[in-house]
């Protein structure tokens, strides 16, 4: 469990740092496409390296819930477009996962969100998913948000909503809904995205890298 502050902490020190660190996209059970928007978190990776001057991997890496191998990932990224459940061993391997440090990044990729909630109850029964407001850093950090999350895809053509789970102060799961980051993430023209959408998307995940690795409060 260590190693998640360890490689948390040397992440921001040095461009040259040798370790690269992946980004690792959550593998669950349920019927759901954990494995939707293959480009997205290189492509993001890339522009952390750019405007951040982190050092990270460029290959993602693929971790499944239950799995001990969660814990060698500090940024853990969640997307699909149906079920997700947990069983028991996996919602305890995934709570022992945050509250050693852990962060779990979740981005519905429309249809996943009847499932999120549910799923994050089992993993804290006494958490409840609330709306982070305007003014939470993590829409400040290198790029300013002043109204929130970007909205990227249509959905529903519903306000796009940025939700927090906190556990003892401390920000451990972010929810992107109404948006969709990870699309907006992948290459423009995989999802037909403008160049705009396509650079706030980004722009935004590199808030969610800085705010994890920098250590901001909530």
């Amino acid at each position: 469990m260590k190693k998640i502050f360890l490689v948390a902490s040397l992440l921001f020190t040095s461009v040259a740092y040798a370790q690269q660190m992946k980004l690792a996209v959550l593998v669950y059970g349920g019927g759901g496409d954990w494995y939707a928007n293959p480009t997205s978190l290189k492509n993001l990776a890339t522009f952390c390296n750019q405007q951040l001057r982190t050092n990270l991997s460029l290959l993602q890496g693929e971790v499944e819930v239950g799995s001990p191998e969660l814990f060698n990932y500090p940024f853990i990224h969640m997307t699909g477009h149906g079920r997700w459940t947990l069983n028991d061993a996996e919602a305890q391997n995934l709570r022992k996962y945050l509250e050693s440090g852990g962060f779990l990044h979740i981005d519905d990729n429309y249809g996943l969100d009847e499932y999120v909630r549910p799923a994050l109850k089992k993993v804290f029964p006494e958490l409840t998913l609330a709306e982070l407001p305007f003014s939470h850093p993590i829409y400040h950090q290198k790029f300013k948000f002043q109204n929130g999350l970007p909205k990227i895809h249509e959905h529903d053509n519903k306000p796009p909503k940025g939700y927090g789970l906190i556990w003892k102060g401390k920000l451990v799961v972010f929810y992107s809904a109404e948006t969709d980051l990870g699309d907006g993430w992948e290459d423009p023209e995989v999802h037909k995205n403008s160049r705009e959408k396509h650079t706030q998307a980004l722009q935004m995940g590199a808030n969610l890298i800085q705010y994890v690795f920098m250590g901001s409060s909530i």
